[in-house]
C-alpha cells in the first residue's frame, strides 16, 4: 500500500509539475537584416550617414539574394547621394535595379545619380539598345530628365500600352500624368 502511493505521487507529481520544454531561440538571419535596415533608416533621420551605411551593408550581407535587398541597396544609395559620393551610389542603385527591376523608384535614383555625375547623354546611348524591354523605361525617363520630356513621355507611352500587366505600368502612368502637366 505504501509502495502503491508512492508511486502514485510520483505519477501525479511528474504529470501535474507543469513541465515545460524550455523555448529554443532560432537566429534568423532575415529578421535581422530587417533590424539592421530599419537601424540604418533611423540613422539616416538623425543624418549619422556613416553608421547608416553601415548598418545596411550588415542588412545586404544577413540577407543578400531577396527582394528585401534591393530596398537596402537603394537605401545605401540614398545615404551615398546625401554624403556627396555619387560613384559609390551609382553601383548601389544599380545593383537595387538588378535585384529587383520593377520598382520605379529605383530607376528615378539612378537617374539622379547618372545626373550628378553628368553621364545621363552616355547612358541615353547605352540604354537605347532595346533587347530589354526595361530599357524603355530607363530610356524614356533618362530622356525627360534630359530635357527632353515630350520624347520621354512618348516611349514611357509605348512601354505603358505594350505591358499594361507588369507591376511598374500604375506607378509608369502616374508618371506620364505627372510629367504631362508640367509640358503644357
Amino acid at each position: 500500500m505504501k509502495k502503491t502511493a508512492l508511486l502514485l505521487l510520483i505519477l501525479s507529481g511528474l504529470i501535474f509539475s507543469g513541465y515545460k520544454k524550455p523555448d529554443v531561440y532560432e537566429i534568423d538571419a532575415v529578421k535581422n537584416g530587417y533590424i539592421h535596415n530599419n537601424r540604418g533608416l533611423m540613422y539616416m533621420r538623425e543624418k549619422c550617414y556613416y553608421a547608416a551605411i553601415q548598418e545596411f551593408k550588415m542588412a545586404i550581407s544577413l540577407n543578400p539574394d531577396t527582394q528585401a535587398t534591393s530596398v537596402y541597396f537603394n537605401n545605401i544609395g540614398d545615404a551615398y547621394m546625401e554624403i556627396g559620393y555619387p560613384d559609390y551610389a551609382l553601383d548601389a542603385y544599380e545593383r537595387a535595379l538588378k535585384q529587383y527591376s520593377l520598382n520605379l523608384q529605383y530607376y528615378t535614383d539612378l537617374i539622379k545619380c547618372y545626373k550628378a555625375l553628368n553621364i545621363v547623354p552616355q547612358k541615353i546611348k547605352q540604354y537605347s539598345d532595346t533587347s530589354n524591354p526595361l530599357n524603355r523605361v530607363m530610356l524614356g525617363l533618362l530622356y525627360a530628365e534630359n530635357g527632353d520630356v515630350k520624347r520621354g513621355i512618348i516611349i514611357l507611352d509605348e512601354f505603358v500600352m505594350s505591358e499594361p500587366d507588369l507591376i511598374i505600368t500604375p506607378a509608369l502612368k502616374k508618371y506620364i500624368k505627372d510629367k504631362s502637366k508640367n509640358i503644357s
